[in-house]
């Protein structure tokens, strides 16, 4: 069997491995492996959840700290304030800190520094670590595009770019700006991709930025993985549906539900976590801090249940997912493919479940069909021995946190207050409830976040200063 020491990698590279746990490389990394290392550039195809993080990570750290160290030799510093070494670009916040999270212990066992820059959070941490100089950037388009022209950093000294998840880059809109940041990187550095699938424009960047690129596909990145099992539950109304969604969410292990929109992922999860299932939601409206809570605690498992949106679909990388439950069947089968890459992952197995309303039998056909998912449709109740199979164990009760008793305020807000708000709400209410752990709209659980405070963190009282100037009550919009 192969093992990571059977590449070269550096020696305290292999260590961490080990200590990790981490001992017999994937398919991707086999075949990708020699060829990143070798400086080629590389196109990567594969479904989510095969190790592309890893095949990518490995030759990046390995670059850098050989480059380092003949920067050392010959009297030159190891890295310059505002010139990263390295560049990884993918589309979402989430992504970028979970590649974070396996790249940053593999750069610090060789003396390399990472950071991450996005935007939805204030720009200064961002600004300070690269002022102090690091050496690989993993980085969302948008916000780094911002600092570029800010002339915070500089990518002159680039010596190996990655495109994670071009695809999904090219789903959001974001191929004009991955190419104008391309074409700041010097044209001599090593470039590799990775991507499902090569539509949406993707091909262009392959053909434009990679040099008679090794391409490496370990399967059909169009395909379900086949440990994964494949569930249409139809249901006769949307009381029915309801039902069967809290008996799916009530397992013990790890689930994701995904809805087709924010208020609805909101909702779901306040529900669930009222009916003694708690629950955290992941969308684009919650603030970054909010964002990070919840995935946090889905990560660690304190919470085992998280509704979400396709938006947020790439951006979890959690172990251990067990069902994926389409509550609102996606728009098309890339989407259906994507949500359900969350569970199967790394050799894993995981049931993916539809849930399907009489109206929705035509479009449902259509997807699995294109998803190229050989399931059909079974009637089911509340109750039923295949939604029983499905739950598994169930979780015991967990009784809700009681919502925040309201503040009374203070004669002095009393008096600056009156008149000047439309609804008649104290500024706490007006802003919601959170919690101290994990956040998600109306809901709570394992504690209550002052009142006034946003999600992200962000005092309320000034963002509620805004309003009255601005007399329409629109917040701060959250980049990605």
């Amino acid at each position: 069997m192969t093992s990571f020491a059977d590449f070269g990698l550096p020696t305290p590279v292999v260590r961490l491995l080990t200590d990790q746990g981490i001992t017999a490389p994937f398919p991707i990394q086999t075949a990708s492996l020699p060829d990143t290392l070798a400086g080629s550039d590389v196109l990567g195809r594969g479904r989510t959840g095969s190790g592309k993080t890893l095949a990518f990570s490995l030759p990046v750290v390995t670059r850098l700290a050989t480059s380092a160290a003949k920067a050392v030799a010959a009297g030159k510093p190891r890295r310059r304030p505002g010139r990263p070494r390295a560049l990884v670009l993918c589309p979402t916040r989430e992504l970028a800190n979970q590649i974070n999270a396996v790249l940053e212990p593999l750069a610090a066992a060789l003396g390399l520094k990472t950071t991450t820059i996005f935007g939805g959070v204030a720009q200064s941490r961002q600004v300070t670590a690269l002022a102090g100089g690091v050496d690989v950037v993993i980085a969302c388009p948008g916000r780094l595009e911002d600092l570029l022209g800010q002339k915070h950093l500089f990518l002159d000294d680039i010596e190996i770019t990655v495109l994670d998840e071009a695809d999904h880059m090219a789903d959001l809109g974001f191929l004009p700006g991955v190419k104008r940041i391309m074409d700041r990187t010097p044209s001599v550095g090593q470039r590799l991709l990775f991507s499902a699938t090569l539509d949406n424009g993707v091909d262009v960047l392959v053909k434009r930025y990679l040099k008679t690129p090794v391409t490496h596909s370990v399967d059909d990145a169009a395909a379900p993985p086949p440990q994964m099992t494949h569930h249409i539950l139809a249901v006769s109304d949307a009381d029915a549906k309801k039902d069967v969604v809290h008996a799916l969410a009530s397992g013990t292990g790890r689930r994701v539900l995904f809805t087709r929109t924010k208020h609805q992922a909101k909702k779901l999860a306040k529900q669930l976590t009222g009916a003694g299932v708690p629950a955290v939601d992941l969308h684009g409206n919650l603030g970054q801090g909010a964002r990070e809570r919840n995935l946090a605690a889905f990560s660690s498992g304190s919470v085992k249940v998280l509704v979400a949106t396709d938006i947020a679909a790439r951006g979890i990388h959690v172990d251990d997912v067990e069902l994926v439950v389409h509550v609102d069947p996606p728009a098309e089968h890339k989407a259906y493919l994507h949500r359900s890459g969350r569970t199967a992952r790394a050799g894993s197995v995981g049931d993916v479940v539809t849930v399907m309303l009489p109206e929705q039998r035509g479009d449902v056909r259509d997807l699995t069909r294109k998803a190229k998912i050989s399931a059909r449709p079974q009637p089911v109740t509340p109750g039923d021995a295949t939604v029983s199979a499905l739950v598994g164990e169930l979780a015991p009760y967990v009784k809700p946190a009681p919502a925040p008793a309201p503040q009374q305020p203070s004669r002095k807000s009393q008096g600056q207050g009156q008149g000047r708000s439309r609804s008649g709400q104290s500024a706490g209410s007006r802003h919601g409830s959170g919690t101290q752990g994990v956040s998600h709209g109306g809901g709570s659980y394992g504690g209550g976040a002052q009142a006034g405070s946003r999600a992200d963190g962000a005092p309320g009282q000034p963002g509620q200063r805004r309003r009255r100037r601005g007399g329409r009550g629109r917040g701060p919009r959250v980049g990605a």
